[in-house]
C-alpha cells in the first residue's frame, strides 16, 4: 500500500511518521507526477490559503480533484478538510469541491483558542480519541451523502465521511493514537 501525503506546507512530516509506524509506504507529494500509483492521499493541516495557492501553482488541484472523483481515498485534516469542501467561506481558497460540506476557516478562534478534547468516534471503537484542534475550521453545512463521524459535546460536527473521503477539523497526526489513520487505511484497503 502506497499513501501520498501532500507536502506543500503544513503537518505533512507528522502524517508520514504515523504512516511509517503503521508500516505503510508513505511518500511526500509536491508535483502531479508524484500522484501516480498512489492508493490514497492525505492533505494535512497547515495554512489553507498557502496550501491552496501552492496546489494551484504546481498544477495539483485539478489532478487531485480528478483522482478523488475517480475514487481515490482522501483524508483531509484541518486545512485538508477546508480543501476537500464543496464550498469555503473564503474567496482566497480554491477548494477541490469533492465533499458535500461548507467550511469556515479558523472558526474556533485564533491560535490561543486552540484546544484538546476527547471525542467519541464510534467508527474507532469505544475508547475516546484524544483530538487536537489548532485554529480549527468549522463545518457550517452538510449535504447529501455525508456521514457524521464525530461531534463535540455541544453538537458541533468535527469529522465526516463521504464514500472514500474523510475530513476532520482536528489533527489526528499530533497524537500517539494511530486508530484514525488505521481507519483511513482500512478504507484504502477496501478499494484494492
Amino acid at each position: 500500500m502506497k499513501i501520498g501525503v501532500l507536502a506543500s506546507q503544513g503537518a505533512f512530516a507528522e502524517h508520514i511518521a504515523v504512516l511509517e509506524q503503521l508500516k505503510v509506504d508513505a511518500v511526500p507529494v509536491r508535483l502531479p507526477a508524484e500522484l501516480a500509483e498512489l492508493d490514497g492521499l492525505i492533505i494535512p493541516g497547515g495554512e489553507s490559503t498557502s496550501i491552496s495557492k501552492l496546489m494551484l501553482d504546481y498544477h495539483l488541484t485539478d489532478k487531485v480533484r480528478e483522482l478523488a472523483l475517480d475514487g481515490l481515498p482522501l483524508l483531509g485534516t484541518c486545512a485538508g478538510m477546508i480543501l476537500l469542501a464543496k464550498d469555503v467561506a473564503d474567496p482566497r481558497i480554491e477548494p477541490l469541491r469533492v465533499m458535500n460540506i461548507r467550511v469556515r476557516r479558523n472558526a474556533f478562534g485564533r491560535q490561543v483558542d486552540s484546544f484538546e478534547t476527547d471525542l467519541h468516534i464510534p467508527a474507532l471503537g469505544e475508547r475516546p480519541f484524544h483530538a487536537v484542534f489548532i485554529r480549527a475550521p468549522l463545518i457550517e453545512e452538510i449535504d447529501g451523502g455525508v456521514e457524521v463521524l464525530a461531534r463535540l459535546d455541544n453538537g458541533t460536527v468535527v469529522a465526516v465521511r463521504q464514500g472514500k473521503l474523510i475530513a476532520t477539523a482536528f489533527h489526528p497526526e499530533l497524537t500517539t493514537d494511530l486508530r484514525f489513520h488505521r481507519y483511513f487505511l482500512d478504507i484504502v484497503a477496501s478499494r484494492q
